[in-house]
């Protein structure tokens, strides 16, 4: 109706008026009674260029590439030898565009082609099925001097089985981490899946043999893809925003000291949130069941004695925690 009353009005006192007097944007009254397109041309066929060589001009410079004494050539050098001998057929680019019409022009040499590498997808349904580590620098005392801080983690219980804090980084001592952990751990043959990225020590060829001696599986992250050890990363991230975390270690020894402190507390004490705020040593050694039983008898008490303060229904302790997955499919549900 809008519409129709400012067409009526456009005759009698134009088209900005009248969209004033009605509250219409102009734009809006232009856009919605724009006339219809003009009809497209007609193809016209091109004419052919007039400097354009011919159809025999362009086999004689293509006999000239394809002759054995030029064949190896490039154009540039097959250009400059003709015009040593007097004779000028093309430029280089139109030879160029002549091989490249011949499909002639192409990358000679043999390229690496690298198949995809394949998502890891690991799951754990109890603890000592799936371990993950990693390594993570620490500030030492001084610029570009560093401490290397290597982690063992139950995915499933978020227990560390195994740390080690040196002043490098090799193989050994990851084998030797490795190995001792497996040990106090009392790992079978076959159980074990230990998950890392692709740093120099975890793709190592002693720890790959001394994995495969005690019958481990290992498995590695994509290269450049931290999102497929999330647990690693995740706990150097509590690790590191720890209050009394220093900014740098003053020497091997202060950095040993702090991790005697954090690794037991980050075991026994700290209730992780990922776990239903238990602990993952409960977790680890099957205590957690129990701990949530005194849980939701201490909430059922609460629950009896006072009811008024509970509306809605009798509260519950945090679930406990369930599959823990590197990388779930995306047709695996999220809670099962």
């Amino acid at each position: 109706m809008v519409d129709q009353a400012i067409g009526e009005l456009v005759s009698v006192i134009g088209t900005r008026s009248a969209c004033m007097a009605l509250g219409r944007s102009r734009a809006t009254y232009y856009r919605r009674h724009r006339r219809s397109p003009a009809p497209l041309r007609p193809s016209r066929e091109r004419a052919p260029q007039p400097r354009a060589l011919s159809s025999a001009e362009r086999a004689e410079v293509l006999g000239v590439l394809h002759h054995e004494r030029f064949v190896d050539q490039a154009p540039a050098s097959i250009y400059a030898n003709l015009l040593d001998e007097g004779r000028y057929l093309c430029s280089v680019p139109t030879m160029y565009r002549l091989l490249r019409a011949e499909g002639e022009v192409r990358e000679r040499r043999r390229q690496a082609t690298h198949p995809a590498t394949v998502k890891p997808e690991l799951l754990a349904t109890a603890p000592n099925e799936i371990w993950s580590w990693d390594i993570t620098k620490l500030l030492g005392p001084v610029k570009w001097n560093y401490f290397y801080l290597y982690v063992i983690i139950d995915i499933f219980s978020r227990y560390v089985p195994g740390w080690l804090l040196a002043t490098r980084e090799t193989a050994e001592l990851a084998e030797h981490l490795l190995a001792e952990s497996i040990r106090k751990q009392g790992i079978a043959a076959n159980q074990l899946t230990i998950h890392s990225d692709r740093g120099t020590s975890m793709a190592s060829k002693s720890v790959a043999l001394l994995l495969a001696d005690l019958g481990v599986t290992k498995s590695h992250s994509r290269p450049h893809c931290s999102n497929d050890n999330p647990y690693s990363e995740s706990h150097f991230k509590t690790l590191k925003y720890r209050p009394e975390f220093p900014g740098r270690f003053g020497s091997i020894e202060d950095g040993r000291a702090f991790c005697q402190r954090f690794f037991p507390w980050y075991n026994h004490e700290h209730r992780h949130s990922g776990l239903g705020f238990h602990t993952p040593a409960d977790v680890h050694f099957g205590r957690a069941e129990g701990v949530q039983l005194e849980r939701a008898r201490v909430l059922q008490a609460a629950y009896a004695a006072h009811l008024e303060r509970f509306v809605r229904q009798l509260p519950l302790p945090s679930p406990l925690p369930g599959l823990a997955w590197i990388n779930r499919p995306a047709e695996v549900p999220l809670k099962q």
